[in-house]
């Protein structure tokens, strides 16, 4: 028979769920009440996850999830709707303080990236003029560049205020978020992320004196390791290689599994927001009792007489939890999964614990924690992957400790921090970065040429399998994100195989009707400026007006009477704050602009508000090469013109869609047999298993 239950010192959801909840749980769970502290814990963790959904469901959606994809697509030139305004903000720093708190197996580091990124856009717009907060000097970075650069920095800012790792927040907007990166913008990055590190350094001083739980303890380094010398020979090398293999193969199998796992939830999150707070909770309930339920499995282990803390642990934090063990007794599993995932990956990096955790208990906290990180994540709640993968990869690693580790002379908390390495390598391919996150979370930087060639090995494992997690997401959420390469198969087209019409163009004073009914008919963003004569003696390409320019010019009606070019500079009605760009969700519609029949018959000059020079390449151009100039440049629009002068003075316009793969190989079929097969529409190799 089973000990009876655990008595009031054995913290439960402590640190996993809302304080109000765990002292209540600490008070049922007597040898008689254990099921009454089973519901108090099962009911809190739902109260938590509903809240968070119902708040993004309701509120702000665009909240969902990690947010890093977002940013990504965003920094890449796709502008999603409401990816940052203010409410996205709120309900993403509320929300992830409940996801996290609700036991449920997410992390804060992408809703961290992603609130970063919100607070430098709303900064980069000024303000929010809805909500009264404006600055006017402000708005001087109201421009798609400079907002381009803060939302970079601030992805960069959520890195270094998540891990307390300023450095590796430089490098992970430079190596993830960003796609186009210049020498300014470096030294910008480093600016904000020391700022981070001075803020946290400042904070955690004052949260010292016990004000703010758990937020003070470690330091700017989280998991410290340096107390254990790391001295390695060539005999180490085959486990690390073989831990690093191992880790690349479960890096992409989470990614697969994530990708059908997501497409399941896309699936019930479509039928409606009923059956959105139904997924989030039915995965809260099946998560409760996996934490609550698992840890009787696990015998218990007598504490240890050496140990430096108290056993079994007193309060929120600590490696021996007593659970359902009798005095001087602890349940090992219980203490990896009654912890917050900070205190819980610690534990398992500690040096000096290589009996403290037993191989049973291990393994099946590696398989919970690897599959409650795939099913907790796709919520219509505020989640991160980053955390879960750095718990799952620390389990991993003190697993192959365990089974190997007599062929070698490193300590089982060493292979938990080379298993994390590997599980990140893994999933989201990131190298330099991670390298640099796990250097600062641990402190040790004797362990630097071990991580590093734990990451190259795992990346390359897993880049045979599938791509990166963030660009699994990416494709998921369907953002047209261009690759920073072209496929082998754009070599053999040119852009004009690719060119799809009808083109609409206008002439450089323009029908005020005519406009109105090109912009109702088409959703079109950029369209060519001709002039034909008397302007010039043979059409000619003057250069491109936007729909958002076009928009304005119809709201302030400065309208001509006559086609003919008019004395006064039509530009001198206008301040350059007319034409500024919107802020999030805010787009002028060709439907909100009321003209009266006269006034449809009057034109516009638009030679004043026409770009004269626009990026332009010749219809023989290599589609590769245009697509590299594309996203190299960060352009919306590429003009394709004729090779002779005997035609139109424009063929078409190239846009990011036209560089899809499905938009070619639908062009061109035949094709599809050219392209390389990992980037095939989605296939694997793990397709041909399931």
């Amino acid at each position: 028979a089973r000990s009876p239950p655990p008595p009031p010192s054995s913290p439960t959801s402590a640190s996993r769920t809302s304080p109000a909840p765990s002292s209540v749980d600490s008070k049922l769970i007597d040898p008689v009440r254990f099921e009454s502290a089973f519901l108090v814990f099962l009911f809190s963790n739902l109260l938590l996850t509903m809240f968070a959904t119902v708040l993004t469901v309701y509120v702000a959606p665009a909240a969902a999830g990690s947010g890093i994809p977002e940013v990504k697509a965003y920094l890449n030139g796709v502008d999603a709707p409401n990816i940052f305004c203010f409410k996205t903000l709120v309900v993403k720093v509320v929300g992830c303080i409940a996801a996290v708190s609700s036991s449920l197996h997410v992390g804060k580091a992408g809703p961290l990236v992603h609130t970063g990124a919100c607070i430098a856009s709303i900064l980069g717009q000024g303000g929010s003029r809805k909500y009264r907060m404006t600055c006017k000097w402000l708005r001087h970075f109201k421009n798609d560049r400079d907002r381009r650069d803060l939302v970079t920095c601030g992805a960069g800012a959520g890195i270094a205020g998540a891990f307390r790792a300023p450095v590796a927040g430089v490098l992970f907007a430079l190596e993830t978020v960003s796609s186009r990166w210049r020498s300014a913008l470096l030294w910008r990055a480093f600016f904000t992320t020391a700022v981070v590190a001075v803020v946290l350094r400042a904070l955690i001083d004052i949260c010292k004196r016990g004000r703010c739980g758990l937020f003070g303890k470690g330091g700017l380094i989280m998991f410290d390791v340096t107390s254990g010398y790391v001295n390695y020979h060539v005999i180490d090398l085959p486990p690390v290689i073989t831990l690093a293999v191992f880790g690349g193969v479960l890096g992409s199998l989470y990614n697969f599994f994530l990708d059908k796992v997501l497409r399941l939830y896309n699936v019930i999150n479509e039928k409606g927001r009923t059956y959105r707070l139904l997924l989030a909770a039915t995965v809260s309930v099946c998560t409760s009792c996996c934490l609550f339920g698992l840890p009787w499995l696990a015998a218990c282990k007598p504490c240890p007489a050496d140990s430096r803390e108290a056993c079994p642990s007193i309060g929120r934090s600590g490696n021996f939890k007593k659970f359902q063990c009798p005095m001087h007794n602890y349940n090992d599993l219980a203490s990896l999964f009654f912890n917050t995932n900070d205190d819980t990956i610690r534990n398992l990096y500690s040096n000096g614990t290589d009996h403290e955790f037993h191989i049973t208990s291990i393994l099946v906290f590696f398989i919970a924690s690897y599959f409650l990180g795939i099913f907790s994540y796709g919520l219509a709640l505020p989640s991160g992957l980053f955390v879960p993968v750095i718990l799952t990869g620390a389990a991993y690693g003190r697993l192959v400790g365990m089974l190997i580790g007599s062929q070698s002379t490193l300590d089982h908390g060493l292979f938990a921090v080379l298993g994390s390495a590997a599980l990140l390598g893994g999933s989201m391919r990131m190298t330099v970065s991670v390298c640099v996150v796990i250097l600062e979370l641990t402190n040790n930087l004797l362990m630097l040429p071990l991580v590093m060639l734990v990451l190259i090995i795992s990346k390359t494992v897993a880049d045979a399998f599938n791509a990166n997690v963030y660009d699994l997401l990416v494709k998921l959420k369907g953002f047209p994100f261009l690759e920073g390469h072209a496929e082998p198969y754009m070599r053999q087209l040119s852009v004009s195989d690719v060119v799809t019409g009808p083109l609409q163009t206008f002439n450089g004073i323009e029908k005020v009707g005519r406009i109105v009914d090109i912009l109702k008919a088409t959703g079109h963003n950029g369209f060519p400026v001709v002039d034909e004569p008397p302007f010039s003696d043979t059409p000619l390409l003057y250069g491109l007006v936007l729909r958002s320019h076009l928009l304005v010019l119809l709201r302030k009606k400065e309208f001509i009477s006559s086609s003919t070019a008019s004395a006064s500079d039509a530009s001198k009605h206008f301040s350059p704050e007319d034409f500024a760009k919107r802020g999030s969700g805010k787009h002028d519609r060709i439907e909100d602009i009321e003209l009266t029949a006269e006034e449809l018959e009057m034109f516009v000059d638009l030679h004043p508000f026409t770009n004269t020079s626009p990026y332009t390449v010749v219809e023989t151009m290599s589609l590769a090469k245009a697509l590299i100039l594309f996203r190299e440049v960060g352009l919306r629009h590429l003009l394709v013109l004729p090779k002779t002068s005997k035609r139109a003075p424009v063929v078409g316009i190239l846009t990011r869609h036209d560089f899809m793969p499905e938009h070619v190989l639908g062009l061109h079929p035949y094709l599809f047999k050219s392209r390389w097969k990992k980037v095939r529409f989605g296939k694997t190799a793990f397709s041909n298993f399931f």
